[in-house]
C-alpha cells in the first residue's frame, strides 16, 4: 500500500487544502481530500484491467467550496431533511437553517462539515479525518468530536468508519454524498445501470421530500429494487412519489437491520461490466439519481447533467428526529455515534 499526498488548493484563509491518494496492488486508487472529507476520484479498474474514475468531481479543490450538488462530501452533522428546520430534544426547541423551502437540507449549505477543513491523520492504508464542532453552531447543541477513516484493502473495497461523540444529547447522521457512475465518470447518463437493494420497504415521501412517517412496502411498485433492474426501467413512472421526487430521491429501508454490516445494494454497469456491492450498518439509505444535477463542467472537461451520476447514501431516516417511531439518530453523552460503511468493487 502506498498513500502520495499533494497540494489540492487554498482554502480561504490560506491553509492548503490537501488529496490524499491511496493505491492498492490491483490497480485501484482512492483520493481523498481534508476539505469536508470528500471522494474526490475512485480509480478504479474493469474486467479488462482498463482503469477508469467512476465518481464525479472537480480538478481543484477550490471547486469543492461552490460545489453545490456535494460531489463527494460528507455531510454533518445533519444528513437529509429536518421538517420545518427545526426539532427537540429533552422538551427543548433547537432551530437550524431554513436552506430547502421551509425545511432544513444537509445542516447548512455554505457552513456544514462539508465546507469545512479537517484534520487528517495518515496511516499504512487509510486517512482518517477529524474535526472538532462547538456547542450550538449551526443549532446542534454539544460540543461535538467526529473522525471518518477511508481504509482501501487488497480486494477493492474502500470502508468508510465514521465515530462522533458530543457532551449534550444533539443529531449525529453523517453521510457520503459521493456519486458513482462505474462506466467512468465522463461517459454520460447511468440510468442503464442495474441496481439491487436489500430493501422491501421505504418511507414515502410528502411535500418537500419530508417523510410521510409511514414505512410502506415496495412490491408492485416503482419503488421495487429486490430484484436487479436497470434503473430507466421505472424512473418515469407517473406516480406520486416519482414526481414528488423528480425521480428516485428517496430513503429505503435496509432489510433485518440491527446495527451489523449488511450487504444492502449491488450496482452493475452495462458497458464496462464494474460491479459495486454496499454494505452498511446503518439502518437506511438515500438511493438518489442526480435528477438534479445542473448543467456544467467537471473533472477532465467532463459535461455533467442529471442523472450521469447516483448516489447510496447510508443514513439515519430522514427527519427522523421529528419522526418517534423511526430508529433514533440522537446521540450524546454514553451514546457515541458509530457506523461503517463499504463500496466494494468488482
Amino acid at each position: 500500500m502506498a498513500i502520495e499526498t499533494s497540494v489540492f488548493g487554498k482554502y480561504p484563509d490560506g491553509r492548503d487544502i490537501m488529496l490524499y491518494t491511496i493505491s492498492n496492488s490491483k490497480g485501484m486508487q482512492a483520493a481523498v481530500s481534508n476539505l469536508g472529507a470528500a471522494i474526490v476520484k475512485l480509480m478504479v479498474p474493469d474486467s479488462k484491467g482498463q482503469v477508469a474514475d467512476v465518481v464525479l468531481g472537480y480538478d481543484k479543490g477550490e471547486d469543492y467550496l461552490e460545489n453545490s450538488c456535494f460531489f463527494g462530501v460528507v455531510i454533518g452533522p445533519s444528513a437529509n431533511r429536518i421538517s420545518n428546520a427545526a426539532y427537540q430534544i429533552d422538551s427543548v426547541t433547537y432551530h437550524v437553517d431554513v436552506n430547502d423551502g421551509v425545511n432544513n437540507l444537509h445542516s447548512h449549505m455554505d457552513k456544514g462539515y462539508h465546507k469545512l477543513l479537517w484534520d487528517a491523520e495518515i496511516h499504512d492504508n487509510s486517512v482518517t479525518f477529524k474535526l472538532e464542532d462547538t456547542d450550538g453552531n449551526l443549532g446542534f447543541p454539544g460540543n461535538k468530536k467526529i473522525s471518518l477513516t477511508y481504509t482501501l484493502d487488497e480486494e477493492n473495497a474502500l470502508k468508510l468508519h465514521y465515530h462522533g461523540t458530543s457532551d449534550k444529547k444533539t443529531i449525529l447522521n453523517l453521510t457520503n454524498h459521493t456519486y458513482f457512475n462505474l462506466d467512468g465518470h465522463d461517459s454520460g447518463k447511468m440510468v442503464e445501470h442495474e441496481l439491487w437493494m436489500a430493501a422491501s420497504n421505504y418511507t414515502p415521501a410528502g411535500p418537500g421530500c419530508i417523510p410521510t412517517g409511514e414505512v410502506t412496502p415496495v412490491s408492485g411498485s416503482p419503488m421495487d429494487f429486490t430484484t436487479s433492474k436497470k434503473i430507466s426501467k421505472d424512473i418515469q413512472a407517473n406516480t406520486e412519489q416519482l414526481q414528488i421526487g423528480n425521480g428516485y430521491d428517496h430513503n429505503w429501508v435496509i432489510d433485518g437491520w440491527d446495527g451489523t454490516l449488511r450487504h444492502f445494494a449491488t450496482v452493475k454497469a452495462p458497458v464496462s461490466g464494474r460491479v459495486m456491492k454496499a454494505y452498511t450498518t446503518l439502518p437506511g439509505v438515500q438511493f438518489y439519481a442526480g435528477n438534479s444535477i445542473s448543467e456544467h463542467t467537471g473533472k477532465d472537461g467532463a459535461a455533467y447533467s442529471a442523472r450521469v451520476g447516483l448516489c447510496l447514501e447510508t443514513q439515519y431516516f430522514p427527519d427522523s428526529v421529528n419522526k418517534p417511531q423511526f430508529p433514533s439518530c440522537i446521540f450524546g453523552g454514553d451514546r457515541e455515534y458509530d457506523s461503517v460503511t463499504i463500496y466494494q468493487f468488482e
